[in-house]
């Protein structure tokens, strides 16, 4: 019999990693299959600040922005397969790779982030992941990135 799929809602995303507006990127994670692969969710409103100036007249999400989406998803992923609540988790990118952006996001948009762990293991502190954003199905971004997990002692 196979494990029902996990998921993470904003209030246990904000138990797993220390990001918070406006640097809170990512929603909710739909699912999440112990620490192998996940699905995030960002709602792109027009509210967002970065929107004022990139580009006044026409908004469009930054690629960092998406790619830092999507390194939040995967950190809510890890942190919920291992128990990290309330450890106070950082995340640090390590690299960058391969990274291409297909499709421009803007307010309005769904973007939904998939990744999955190509490297790591828990216990581990520095994993690698590979993902795909899309909109309405469509590509958005795609890119391979390491990053190490770090508990803070408080």
């Amino acid at each position: 019999m196979t494990e029902a799929l996990k998921s993470a809602d904003i209030h246990h995303i904000q138990r797993l990693i220390p990001h918070r507006y406006p640097f809170l990127l990512v929603d909710k994670v739909v699912e999440i299959d112990g620490y192998m692969s996940a699905r995030g969710i960002k709602n792109v409103t027009m509210n967002e600040p970065h929107f004022q100036g990139h580009f006044p007249g026409r908004p469009i999400m930054p690629g960092v922005t998406i790619i830092e989406a999507m390194a939040q998803t995967a950190a809510v992923m890890v942190g919920t397969a291992l128990g990290m609540e309330d450890r106070n988790m950082l995340v640090y990118f390590m690299a960058i790779e391969g990274c291409k952006f297909r499709r421009m996001v803007v307010p309005g948009d769904v973007l939904e982030m998939k990744l999955a762990t190509l490297r790591g293991k828990p216990g581990g502190k520095v994993w690698k992941f590979g993902g795909v954003a899309e909109v309405a199905g469509e590509l958005v971004a795609e890119v391979e990135f390491t990053a190490m997990m770090d508990l803070q002692k408080v």
